[in-house]
């Protein structure tokens, strides 16, 4: 299983769990929403998420410190402001975030399950392996950051 750790870019991860919830979605019936009630929470979820995934890579743009999750060993700088203070992953957050808008766009109860299996993939995946090269890195200073922050909200 350590294979597939930092191995499959987030993006692509959260494609494919998008992916999957459309197909799984198809399959089961909707629940019934009128649409504009959907548009309107999914449109909130998605501006939501995506903003809160830019602000994650505006920080470490600003630190100037590597964005690249596949390789966090690289990291120059242990980013703990902006969106930092609320969450330590908000990237990750802002997927799930667009990954919660497509499900109520979907109108599903299924496919919440995509949204679920990410969080799921991603902490173990991709967070764990990414904390402890941090933790190699940085060391007290990371674990001070993670006793005040949470992963997730």
């Amino acid at each position: 299983m350590q294979w597939f750790e930092n191995r499959i870019p987030p993006p692509l991860v959260a494609a494919l769990c998008a992916l999957l919830m459309w197909l799984g979605a198809a399959q089961w019936p909707a629940v019934e929403v009128p649409l504009s009630w959907r548009l309107g929470v999914a449109l909130v979820l998605l501006v939501t998420g995506a903003g809160v995934c830019l602000a994650g890579v505006t920080c470490f743009r600003q630190a100037r410190t590597t964005v690249n999750p596949l390789e966090p060993e690289s990291a120059s700088v242990l980013v703990t402001s902006g969106v930092y203070r609320l969450t330590r992953n908000p990237m990750y957050l802002g997927f799930a975030l667009v990954l919660a808008a497509w499900t109520v766009f979907l109108a599903s109860a299924f496919a919440l399950l995509g949204v679920v299996a990410f969080v799921l993939y991603m902490n173990r995946f991709q967070i764990l392996p990414e904390e402890r090269a941090l933790r190699r890195l940085f060391g007290d200073a990371l674990e001070d950051y993670c006793a005040r922050v949470r992963r997730w909200i």
